[in-house]
């Protein structure tokens, strides 16, 4: 059987050793006799993986005191209506770079006013806005780090007045970053931490209980702060396979190596696309994503898409192609992806150029 080279954008490429101890814990936890998804999220050998999980979340990210580390259901998805429940008084401000920015657009205008105060649109979201404005009177102001669809990324932590709310889904752990220029940091699991079906929410503790609207018990950060991510029966599988991924991460050096690493990948990759021919990279060069690297094939050689991704599958690569939106080409190279992968790929496109 050929090496899968796993570029899907999520759920994603996980770690063998997150997937190997998932597996164990499924047939028996501990030697409890009992299956991971058997054992009652009430039992301290559960509660044992939930304070382990969010204290290396902590630990890895050096988030400071007074921040809590949620895990929920719902996706991020859930967190676009759940940030502007719990922060939006009148007015929040939004930066929109993409499919998903707009999405949280959508959602935050349920709550309040919008100011979007600067949006990629006009060149089909394939750079960071920069030069902008946040108004005075804003009670957050929203981005979303990585675009997951349209390759581009935000490399720095901003500095602003207000809280700083943060889509993280897909470049959570990928880089060094100051965690209390934050308010909120919240992602979904599947692309760098763990299974799907869980949603990480960092929040500082002292930005909640500012709005005057009565929020439901389930969409109020404090409540699952009360009580740990367990006020209801959280996601267990997924929180155990997002522990062994952190396992892994700190025995790998933690964040400072992740990033390293990810910037070798990135780079082997973006250097082939400039390279090569017959490809072109859709985002702006000084924007361009370490987690998601989109490409097309120049426009004279169009009408070869379809021959690239039968040679790339044929060579064991999955999840090559690009988001329906978008065409052309889409390489996921999240933290757990081997450079032996992109390697992988890199030669794929040289051996296309070279039959062309």
């Amino acid at each position: 059987m050929t090496k899968k080279h796993n570029f899907y954008p999520g759920p994603a490429v996980m770690p063998p050793f997150t997937v190997e101890k998932t597996i164990e814990a499924l047939k028996d936890y501990g030697g409890t006799g009992l299956s991971i998804i058997e054992l009652s999220h009430r039992s301290n050998e559960f509660k044992d993986i939930m304070a382990e999980t969010q204290a290396l979340f902590k630990e890895l990210l050096e988030i400071p005191e007074g921040y809590s580390v949620l895990f929920l259901g719902g996706g991020a998805s859930t967190q676009f209506f759940a940030v502007p429940y719990n922060l939006m008084k009148k007015k929040a401000a939004y930066l929109n770079t993409g499919t998903w920015a707009t999405k949280a657009i959508k959602e935050a205008k349920f709550f309040g006013e919008v100011v979007v105060v600067a949006s990629s649109e006009d060149k089909e979201f394939s750079y960071i806005p920069k030069d902008y404005e946040l108004p005075d009177d804003i009670d957050y102001f929203h981005i979303t780090t990585n675009n997951t669809i349209k390759g581009t990324a935000i490399h720095e932590d901003y500095d602003v007045d207000v809280p700083l709310v943060a889509d993280m889904s897909s470049d959570i752990f990928s880089r060094r970053m100051d965690v209390s220029k934050y308010g909120i940091i919240y992602g979904g699991n599947q692309k760098n931490v763990g299974p799907a079906g869980a949603a990480f929410v960092i929040v500082k503790d002292d930005i909640l209980g500012k709005v005057d609207r009565e929020i439901p018990t389930m969409i109020d950060y404090r409540t699952h702060i009360a009580k740990d991510s367990m006020f209801n029966t959280p996601p267990v599988i997924n929180i155990f396979g997002a522990l062994q991924t952190l396992k892994l991460f700190k025995d790998m050096g933690g964040v400072p190596a992740l990033e390293k690493m990810n910037i070798e990948k990135a780079e082997l990759l973006y250097n082939e696309i400039d390279r090569n021919k017959l490809f072109v990279g859709n985002a702006a060069k000084e924007d361009r994503s370490r987690m998601n690297v989109t490409f097309i094939l120049e426009d004279e050689y169009k009408d070869l898409e379809g021959e690239f991704l039968e040679l790339a599958t044929g060579k064991g690569m999955v999840g090559v192609k690009g988001h329906r939106s978008v065409g052309g080409f889409r390489a996921s190279i999240y933290n757990a992806l081997p450079i032996e992968s992109v390697q992988a790929l890199v030669d794929c496109m040289q051996e296309f150029e070279a039959q062309h």
